[in-house]
């Protein structure tokens, strides 16, 4: 009263609860404390590493610290946990300890286990594998799709395999690698049951080309391009340790970019615009020839489907330019006409090589036909110690019948889940993108995957996994209302002219 008499207010504290509140908390301290130690210890271990020139003693304590702390996130914040694995998955292989290990049969299995990328694979599948059993507990049953059981049906055919193989390690491994492609399907299938959720998935796949064309653009613009010499030419290999695997990356990337990009809101337009225009530029200039073809035949599929003219003219306007402007290219789809069959050398016509060698490595398979030699096998048992470059010939040879038909049985339904989600998907609206988006790069599979090792490529099929379950998603029918909240641009019609 007097206080308020004399215009003065009197102090009343703190609140109840703050008064009971202990001035600090014991197990948050302990905590803060026990992560400082632990970030000085690996500070000093990885300085006194450096200075001996020792890379593995470098990049494992970080390693080891970034593991536990996404380790923390995947047990309290699963889906955020999986939003990051897409993001960055496209650059943790800068980390990587035993280098390109493609068609070389001496890549050590010891130092593969050591990678950040095998590292994260195995925590993946430990989270992954407690989350869907605490879904299945909680929920009674999984969402399910023909194409999620052909997929756990192509991991367990590599596992059978692998288990019998003449070198088990770098089999596990391998079949160790398909499987987070499996579980990461299964995983998105879960997380993916309205539009919103689809978004969130989509955009942290499109962050993740966002950082592996920075990162490229970057190191362009300093003169210190990421590459690999191979034969005659230098190939750009971005954040990945081979130029291959960048071009395949770039390939579903960019099918997909332009699927959906009609049917975004207009900044997200822009930003994905600019973000594929590089991206075709560095596909061409990664000089992988069945990543190129891939994409041009997927594209083609976007456009019949869209009925897009525009894009038809865009793409012929880009094969000239490239080939005008990047001689290399040319020269290197040029050896093909080589009469040559070089080994495997990159500068030789390889497209001969490869049918020589596939004739060779067939007759593997008859050692044990049901089940294979095993998963990463054939560069090991097969004189020019190369991998099969085909990936129906790797099933039949590596993982036997069993695993040829759940590889056959998966390309199927991949396209069949496209083809589905485009006829249940509205016009003009995102669902219908998807739909076309998915189906061209479902189509880019199946062919490029007749002269590559695209299931080698296991950062590449993560986003593949991607797009397939944001498909499958579209077929078995979403909410709709939620599907047209973006502004879609005008189509363009292929019997009505550019739009």
């Amino acid at each position: 009263m007097d206080g308020q008499r004399h215009g003065t207010v009197r102090d009343a504290g703190p609140p109840d609860g703050a008064r009971r509140r202990p001035a600090g908390d014991p197990t948050g301290r302990l905590l803060t404390g026990g992560a400082a130690l632990l970030c000085a210890v690996v500070a000093v271990v990885a300085g006194l590493a450096m200075t001996r020139g020792d890379r593995v003693g470098v990049v494992l304590p970080l390693v080891v610290v970034v593991g536990l702390a996404v380790g923390v996130l995947a047990l309290t914040r699963f889906a955020a946990y999986v939003l990051l694995m897409l993001a960055v998955r496209s650059c943790v292989d800068l980390f990587k300890l035993s280098g390109p290990t493609a068609g070389r049969a001496d890549a050590g299995a010891a130092t593969r286990t050591l990678d950040p990328s095998t590292i994260l694979a195995v925590l993946f599948l430990l989270a992954a594998g407690l989350w869907l059993a605490a879904q299945l507990r909680e929920r009674g049953r999984l969402r399910g799709s023909p194409l999620s059981v052909a997929l756990l049906l192509v991991g367990a055919t590599s596992l059978v395999s692998a288990l019998g193989a003449a070198q088990p390690v770098p089999s596990a491994l391998e079949a160790l690698r398909i499987g987070t492609v499996v579980v990461m399907f299964v995983v998105l299938e879960q997380l993916m049951p309205d539009l919103p959720a689809i978004r969130r998935f989509l955009l942290a796949a499109y962050a993740s080309l966002a950082l592996a064309v920075g990162y490229t653009a970057v190191l362009v613009l300093l003169g210190d391009p990421p590459a690999e010499v191979k034969g005659d030419f230098t190939r750009i290999s971005g954040p990945f340790s081979q130029s291959t695997t960048f071009g395949r990356y770039l390939m579903f990337m960019v099918i997909f970019g332009f699927g959906v990009h009609r049917y975004l809101a207009r900044r997200l337009r822009v930003a994905l615009g600019v973000l594929l225009a590089a991206s075709l530029v560095f596909l061409l200039l990664t000089n992988t020839r069945s990543a190129i073809l891939g994409a041009a035949l997927g594209l083609v599929v976007v456009a019949l489907l869209h009925r897009s003219r525009r894009l038809l003219v865009a793409l012929c306007l880009v094969a000239v330019a490239g080939a005008a402007l990047l001689p290399t290219v040319a020269q290197r789809f040029g050896q093909l006409a080589d009469s040559a069959a070089v080994g495997g050398d990159p500068t030789g016509n390889t497209l001969a090589w490869r049918v020589d060698y596939w004739s060779e490595i067939v007759s593997l398979a008859n050692r044990n036909p049901v089940t294979g030699i095993g998963p990463n096998m054939t560069k090991f048992e097969a004189d020019e110690a190369k991998k099969p470059h085909n990936d129906f010939l790797r099933a039949y040879v590596e993982t036997g019948l069993l695993g040829l038909l759940a590889y056959l049985a998966m390309m199927v339904l991949c396209l069949h889940a496209g083809w589905t989600a485009l006829r249940r998907a509205p016009p003009g609206t995102l669902g219908r993108g998807i739909a076309v988006g998915f189906l061209g790069c479902a189509v880019a599979f199946v062919a490029v995957s007749a002269a590559s090792n695209v299931i080698s490529n296991v950062v590449t099929l993560w986003y593949f996994a991607a797009f397939a379950a944001a498909a499958n998603a579209i077929a078995r029918g979403v909410p709709a209302g939620a599907d047209r909240v973006v502004t879609p641009v005008a189509p363009t019609s292929l019997g009505r002219g550019i739009g």
